[in-house]
């Protein structure tokens, strides 16, 4: 059984990203610091809180405290707000974001009804460890009012239209990032919590 951890910012309920990843076959440990990197092979930030409280909660100790636990606990999926801590900085706030991936985020546009909530179908860009197995076209859940705006399409693996393109999956080295919540869009969803566990037992 691989035994993964989920960061809690000590922002809302991540109960049902616990339940998907448990229904899964993962055993999962909630955790406030990052003292036990060694006794997990994977750590999920969810998708619940706001920017500037999610970084200072993760860099509370120091930076370097999250670093040395993600070099020794790889990969890292990161979800929503989660994904967008990957980036340099947010219109969401004034910290400084964790500087993994080159780039930034930004609030969706005033002509859209902010926050976006619903399901959209996903345009697969590239192969992807994460959407293995998950086909083009599939539709999963979202909810967010900013969006990432990479330096690189490179590391962009699938898009969502929304009458703009918005960035859907995310993935560089270990870091795989999802603007969606995967624990509430059903059996695809589900397909990469799987995959996400399966990169985990590597």
């Amino acid at each position: 059984m691989v035994s993964v951890a989920i960061f809690d910012y000590g922002a809302g309920n991540i109960f049902s990203l616990k339940n998907s990843l448990e229904k899964a076959g993962a055993s999962v440990d909630v955790i406030t610091d990052f003292d036990k990197s060694n006794e997990y092979s994977g750590l999920l930030l969810p998708g619940v809180g706001n920017f500037d409280p999610a970084i200072k909660s993760i860099t509370k100790y120091s930076k370097t405290g999250f670093i040395d636990f993600v070099n020794n606990v790889t990969p890292v999926l990161g979800i929503c707000l989660g994904m967008e801590m990957f980036f340099e900085k947010s219109e969401e706030g004034k910290e400084k974001g964790l500087g993994i991936i080159d780039g930034d985020v930004i609030v969706l546009p005033s002509s859209m009804k902010v926050p976006h909530m619903g399901w959209n179908d996903l345009e697969i860009k590239k192969p992807s460890k994460l959407l293995e197995g998950v086909e083009n076209g599939s539709w999963v859940y979202f909810v967010h009012s900013y969006r990432v705006k990479p330096n690189s399409n490179d590391v962009i693996t699938a898009e969502s239209d929304y009458g703009l393109k918005v960035p859907a999956v995310v993935e560089k080295d270990n870091f795989f990032g999802t603007q969606f919540h995967p624990e509430k869009s059903g059996s695809v969803g589900q397909i990469m919590i799987k995959n996400f566990l399966d990169v985990c037992k590597k």
